[in-house]
């Protein structure tokens, strides 16, 4: 599907954060690039983007990202980028004649918010607008937003002024070529904004309303941009797959840790390798024997443990992830839990060398490993159950274990540790094998 995007404003309230607009960077990527990404992930394939103020600017980077993306993106030109935004549409007309999407620059979205759309059969005289019906999103500025009234599935109205509105323009459209003969004709009546066409098509009946509570923000401003990277950020914490220690206290760490990180030419890949080399460096002060070594050892390991999720929220933030990437970090996740178990078991034999420290350390270390292996398809199977159910279930992993090691370490219990280390961890192997056998 074809999709065109406008570019071509100034943006003078984000002026501080940037000479270009579409080119202000959030959480380390590009406004326009988000967008393009987003889109993508959407299913759109060829874009046109209607280029203004510091044009030559934006084309040099879109020229750059079509080529990293191997996609065809043509800028299109606006010299009257300070006029209406009506004029920019007007720019594609002749480019694009099937349905196409319409998207803002600084409109940054879910790309289910899009896919939405991209089901939706039109006639030559119809479009659509995505409209969040949520009338009390924290995420908009209540005065800067286009307000719409939107009745029966169709628009009834639509203005920044609107007293009486039902939901809010997430400037997400489905346009046919009728979108271009509104313009015309709102531009002959003194209005060339693409409010001022939408009200026309609305007067027809030929603008359909899709309501939608899917994320969206207009990136307007310094605030909205601190709010969008908030909500960005708040995004990473939905990952299912996360325990306990993970959801709630390492994931809201790493979050902030990986919001400064993404500023930097960091991969995701040396970031595994980093919270590795910080699980070696813990496992070998527990070898090192006494207490100072022990604690610094064991913080040094849940500090690891943090910054391990940082390596997926980065790749996700900057569009990096990589299947290579996700299974080069759980290898090495698999080694750092060995060398810290194994820290921990000879840290224990030096004070008391017996047989049962060494099978206890040795249960320790095969019980975590079981756990990571069959959490797969455990996951799997508990996701499909949870959403049946609508229950939240509690998962035994990665972040429990380090986070048990970092309290054994730091009230100089290791042995206790590692005997309910080696305990919960081959129990859950075993109710997992159980739960799989009757599913």
């Amino acid at each position: 599907m074809q999709c065109m995007i406008i570019a071509a404003g100034k943006g003078s309230r984000l002026l501080q954060r940037g000479d270009s607009k579409p080119l202000v960077p959030i959480l380390g990527v590009p406004l326009i690039e988000r967008v393009i990404r987003a889109a993508l992930e959407a299913k759109a394939e060829e874009f046109y983007v209607v280029i203004g103020y510091q044009g030559e600017q934006v084309r040099l980077f879109l020229e750059r990202l079509a080529e990293r993306l191997a996609i065809r993106i043509t800028p299109l030109v606006n010299d009257d980028w300070d006029k209406d935004n009506g004029l920019s549409v007007l720019k594609a007309q002749g480019h694009l004649q099937d349905p196409f999407l319409l998207l803002m620059a600084d409109h940054l979205f879910e790309p289910s918010l899009v896919r939405t759309l991209t089901t939706l059969t039109l006639t030559r005289e119809e479009i659509a607008l995505a409209v969040d019906s949520d009338t009390g999103n924290p995420l908009v500025d209540m005065g800067d937003v286009t307000r719409v009234k939107m009745e029966d599935g169709k628009i009834h109205d639509i203005s920044k002024g609107l007293a009486d509105f039902n939901g809010f323009d997430t400037g997400v459209f489905l346009c046919s070529p009728a979108i271009f003969k509104a313009l015309e004709q709102s531009k002959g009546n003194g209005d060339s904004s693409l409010s001022g066409a939408v009200r026309i098509l609305a007067a027809k009946g030929h603008a359909k309303a899709i309501p939608t509570s899917d994320f969206w923000i207009d990136v307007d401003d310094p605030q909205s941009l601190q709010r969008a990277e908030k909500a960005l950020l708040n995004r990473l914490r939905d990952k299912a797959n996360d325990g306990p220690v993970a959801r709630h206290l390492n994931r809201p760490i790493s979050a902030q840790l990986s919001r400064h990180l993404v500023n930097f030419d960091i991969t995701p890949n040396q970031i595994s390798m980093f919270s590795f080399v910080c699980s070696l460096l813990a496992a070998g002060l527990f070898a090192l024997g006494g207490y100072v070594a022990l604690l610094t050892g064991g913080v040094l390991a849940q500090f690891a443990s943090i910054v391990d999720g940082c390596d997926g929220e980065v790749a996700r933030l900057k569009y990096q992830s990589s299947r290579f990437g996700g299974w080069f970090d759980a290898v090495l996740d698999r080694y750092a839990d060995a060398f810290l178990l194994f820290g921990l078991t000879w840290h224990c034999l030096a004070e008391q060398a017996n047989g049962w420290v060494l099978l206890t350390g040795f249960m320790a270390i095969i019980g975590s490993f079981m756990l990571s292996y069959t959490a797969d398809k455990y996951d799997n199977l508990m996701r499909d159950r949870i959403a049946a159910s609508g229950n939240v279930a509690l998962r035994m992993g990665r972040d429990v274990r380090v986070f048990l090691i970092f309290l054994g370490a730091v009230s100089n219990l290791v042995f206790p540790v590692l005997v309910v280390i080696a305990v919960v961890m081959n129990v859950e192997t075993l109710r997992r094998v159980m739960i799989a056998r009757d599913a």
